[in-house]
This record gives C-alpha cells, sequence and structure tokens, in this order.
C-alpha cells in the first residue's frame, strides 16, 4: 500500500537510537550504550572524525535524555519536541496521557491568550469624495470628506477597551466626534458594553448582551443625548437559521423610531445580506451579493430602495498582497452615477468615490460602465496577470531553494554519520560473509516514483539520483549478530543514523538487496513499514 506523509507523527528519536516506540528502558539503554560506541569523541583522533562525532553524539544524548524520563517521553510521544519546549510543567501530578494532553492544550491557549492580550488593533477609513461635473463647471474637484479611527486594546481576559474618532467635512460644514467604549465580559454567555461620545451629537449609553440559547442572541441598549436629552431605546435579537446565515430584527424606540428585520449568509464561495426597515421618516430595503471567483478575486453586486435612495451597484475585487485589497464599484441611482475605488490594508481603508454624472443619461451609464469594464480586462490579461505568473514563480523558485538547501544539509550529516558507521559495517559485512549469513549488497530510500523505474534502480542516471540515497552501509551496521535485521513499524525510516529524507513532502519506499547462505534475495517496504529480514519470500 502507498503511503504519503501522513504516518505517524514523533518518532524521529525512537529511528535515532533503532529502537521500537514500545521500548523498555532496559532497551533503550542497551541501544544508547551501542550507538555511544560508535560516535564517543574520545574514540577518534582526526579533528575532523572528532567533530563529526561530537555532533551525532550529542544527539544520541538527547534521545536517550527524552526517552529515558518517563514524563519527557510521554510528552514526546503525544507532541514532539514542541511538547517539550512549550513550557509546559512536568510535575508528579502528569501520570497519564490524557492528563499531559490537557495539560499542553492549556498551555497553548494561555500564551495564545497573552499574544491576543497584548495586541492592540487599530483599524480605521477616509473618504475622500471626488465630483467631476463641479470640477468641469470650474470649482474644485473635491466635494467633501469624512475620516474615522479606532484603536481597540484587550486589557485582561474580560475587559477591552475602544477610542476612536471621526470626522466629516461637506462643503462650507463639517462635524466630528470622539468615542470611548469599555467592554466586559460578564460570563461565558453575557457581556456588558459602556460608550460615551463627545462632539455635535453628545452622548452616554449603555448595551448589555446575552446568548438565550445555543443559537440565539438578544441585546438591548440605551442611549441619552447631552444636548437634548433625548433617550433611545434599543433592543435586537439575532438567530442562527443554519451553519451559514442568519436573522435578526431589530427595534429602535426615540426621536426616530424604527424596526428593521435582516438576513446574513456566508460561507467559503459567498457572501450576502438584506435588510427591510421602517421608520417613522424614512422607509427603504437593501441587499447585496459577493460570490469569491478564486481566494484572491470576488464579484459584488448591491441595490438599495427607499424613501430616500435608489441605488444599483456592481463590480468586483483582488486581493494584491496577504493583507491587502482593491476593489472598484460602479453605481446608478438618483444621486447620479458613480465609480467608487477602495483599497483595504489590514484594517485601513481608503475609499474614493468619484461623481461622473448628476443626470442619468444612457450614454454616461453606458461608458461609465464598459470603459472600466474594458480597462480592467485589459490591464488583467497584459499586466496583472503576467506579474503575478512571475512572482509565483519566483516564490516557487524561492521554496524551492531552501528546501534544496535543506535537503543538501541533511545529505551531508547523513554522510558524516556513514563514515563512522563505516568501519564498523565493514567488519559485520564480513563476518556475515565469512558465515554465510545476513549481507546487504544495496539498499536504497527514497521517492516512491522513482521506484516505479525498478529495473533502472541498477543504473541510477541523472534525472533519478537527486530522489534516493544509497543506505547499504547503515543497514550492514543495523544487522545483529544472529545475521537479522529488523527497523520497527511505525518509525519514519529517514529518522535512521546514516539515512535522510531526499523528497520532503512524497511517499517514500525502502528497496534492499541482500544474500544470506549463498541465495539472493530482494524486497521494497513503505516508509512506516516494518522490514524483517531475511525471509524465505524474498528470494529471487
Amino acid at each position: 500500500m502507498k503511503e504519503g506523509e501522513n504516518g505517524p507523527p514523533h518518532r524521529e528519536l525512537y529511528a535515532l537510537l533503532h529502537i521500537s516506540p514500545e521500548a523498555s528502558d532496559e532497551e533503550i539503554r542497551k541501544a544508547y550504550r551501542q550507538w555511544a560506541q560508535v560516535y564517543h569523541p574520545d574514540k577518534y583522533q582526526s579533528p575532523q572524525m572528532k567533530d563529526i562525532a561530537t555532533e551525532n553524539f550529542q544527539r544520541i544524548c538527547e534521545a536517550y535524555e527524552i526517552l529515558t524520563d518517563e514524563h519527557k517521553r510521554q510528552i514526546y510521544d503525544i507532541y514532539g519536541m514542541e511538547g517539550l519546549t512549550s513550557g509546559l510543567e512536568l510535575g508528579t501530578k502528569l501520570n497519564q496521557a490524557e492528563e499531559i494532553k490537557k495539560e499542553f492544550e492549556r498551555s497553548r491557549r494561555r500564551k495564545e491568550e497573552e499574544k491576543v492580550y497584548s495586541h492592540v488593533r487599530p483599524s480605521g477609513s477616509v473618504v475622500a469624495a471626488l465630483s467631476l461635473p463641479r470640477f468641469l463647471s470650474g470649482g474644485g474637484i473635491m466635494r467633501g470628506m469624512a475620516m474615522s479611527s479606532e484603536v481597540q486594546s484587550q486589557l485582561s481576559k474580560r475587559n477591552a477597551i475602544a477610542v476612536g474618532g471621526n470626522m466629516t467635512v461637506n462643503g462650507n460644514s463639517g462635524g466630528g466626534a470622539a468615542t470611548f467604549v469599555l467592554r466586559h465580559q460578564i460570563s461565558s454567555v453575557a457581556s456588558i458594553e459602556f460608550m460615551a461620545s463627545a462632539g455635535l451629537r453628545s452622548l452616554i449609553g449603555v448595551q448589555t448582551s446575552r446568548h438565550l440559547s445555543l443559537h440565539s442572541t438578544a441585546s438591548s441598549g440605551i442611549s441619552i443625548s447631552l444636548s437634548d436629552g433625548t433617550i433611545n431605546l434599543t433592543n435586537t435579537w439575532t438567530r442562527q437559521l443554519s451553519e451559514t446565515s442568519e436573522g435578526n430584527i431589530q427595534l429602535v424606540l426615540g426621536p426616530e423610531s424604527s424596526v428593521a428585520a435582516g438576513w446574513q449568509k456566508k460561507d467559503e464561495k459567498t457572501s450576502a445580506a438584506g435588510e427591510l426597515k421602517f421608520g417613522t421618516s424614512s422607509l427603504g430595503a437593501s441587499a447585496h451579493y459577493t460570490h469569491h471567483f478564486s481566494s484572491k478575486s470576488h464579484g459584488h453586486i448591491a441595490g438599495r430602495i427607499g424613501s430616500t435612495a435608489l441605488e444599483l451597484e456592481v463590480g468586483g475585487g483582488r486581493k494584491i498582497s496577504d493583507f491587502s485589497a482593491v476593489r472598484m464599484l460602479y453605481s446608478i441611482g438618483i444621486q447620479g452615477i458613480l465609480w467608487k475605488f477602495e483599497f483595504h490594508r489590514g484594517g485601513q481603508k481608503l475609499i474614493i468615490p468619484v461623481l461622473l454624472s448628476r443626470e442619468l443619461t444612457a450614454a454616461v451609464a453606458t461608458g461609465a460602465l464598459m470603459i472600466p469594464t474594458s480597462l480592467y480586462f485589459l490591464l488583467k490579461t497584459f499586466v496583472v496577470k503576467p506579474y503575478y505568473l512571475k512572482r509565483e514563480k519566483l516564490k516557487a523558485l524561492g521554496k524551492m531553494e531552501k528546501s534544496s538547501a535543506q535537503i543538501q544539509e541533511a545529505r551531508v550529516a547523513a554522510e558524516k554519520a556513514q563514515q563512522l558507521l563505516q568501519n564498523v559495517a565493514n567488519r559485520k559485512r564480513n563476518k556475515q560473509l565469512e558465515t554465510g549469513g545476513l549481507v546487504i549488497t544495496r539498499a536504497i530510500y527514497g521517492s516512491h516514483k522513482a521506484f516505479k523505474k525498478r529495473k533502472e534502480l541498477r543504473e541510477v542516471d541523472d534525472d533519478l539520483a537527486p530522489q534516493v540515497v544509497d543506505v547499504t552501509v547503515p543497514l550492514n551496521f543495523l544487522v545483529n549478530d544472529s545475521g537479522q535485521l529488523k527497523l520497527h513499524e511505525g518509525v519514519k525510516k529517514s529518522g535512521i543514523m546514516g539515512f535522510y529524507d531526499p523528497c520532503p513532502g512524497e511517499a517514500k519506499q525502502l528497496h534492499v538487496e541482500y544474500t544470506c547462505g549463498g541465495e539472493r534475495y530482494e524486497v521494497t517496504v513503505n516508509d512506516y513499514e516494518e522490514l524483517v529480514i531475511p525471509q524465505l519470500k524474498h528470494r529471487i
């Protein structure tokens, strides 16, 4: 059966000592003594060989130290080296694997929470509204500007603050306000917010939220205007309708009372929302739909209709990096024909609406739609797509170079390890030859695809060579005095001394040719599969 890279995790130290994951303490000590005889630096006079021995001896000592410590071994078996370096307490209370697992998860959550709590999240937007008709009539091109900014910070596990402000300029008039919000998590199902705002519409308020059930949430708030003393009461009920959609109803009582019902849906490919609102001074409905064609591009359509609005909006956007995106929208309605350009970077937005015409003429409406659409496809075909293809090619090349460097480093380490194994492996091989015992004549470890060319393995060509590694020496070293060799099940073979992984991410196999009692044998096993030789079924 073909195996990929999804084998049992955290077995490298067992492969290093050539022991089973179920090995006893005595078996671990025995394996350590055997490897220490080979890699102890005092055995070598040459400075080069002494350095190689020291490097490998340190690896053996680290594996021995971890696997002979009951608690460390349990943690390593569950979480590997990450568990040992995570700050997990190794007290006597952690006697069971399940207890260790729970403690590790708690430690991981604490680190994640500390990271979140110390993180300050800024957000903001700048809207610069331009007017082409105003510019053509001799006035300035700028018809208005709005700015808003907010900084959120987690003070503790239950408390967070948000400080923000906004400013609006439209013609010769303008306004602004500063806001402060304190959020407190009362329990796992309830929270409360205190809000204060200073400016043209100064007010104070409080809002509470609570989960009524697994799928329902309710919030209630009250705000008081400091300028005229008016009071607003707000109640919102939200209900999860399915795994990807929810609905809500909002009731507002005050100088401008209203009732609104909304619906939202979001999944991997699409997002949609709609709202119907009835107020004392206005009524209206709005809806929008966004479809993600890929992980980088999306299309958008939205519409609004009511007593003060009639508008249709279409457009799309594209990610230009992991944190940045651009979007362009075409809008037509009673306010005129507009282009809207948006640039998003993290939590920041720059929005530039451009009024093209206040009159709804067919020529302007058609031109305003066709010109940017045609320009987009031309830029995408001749500029954007070639640029991204080139960038992806450079990224792939960079990853390949990095992977090649890691493979080269591992290959050098394996070659050094084999140098130290060579003398003992030759002695064992000669002894087995004298007694007609087990002799590994050829052993190759590498890509599963390479082993499909079994007949070509005897003459390794240039294309095949980088995908496999010759492991004849380490396998001859591992043959025991009884003339047997066993590689344990569930242990990735690239961790064995003298081995390395020549093709990370690919399924691998081990091909062994050997002689025993004057007969020739051959066997191929998967990366995590047990190998026991000699066996009669391997005879050729």
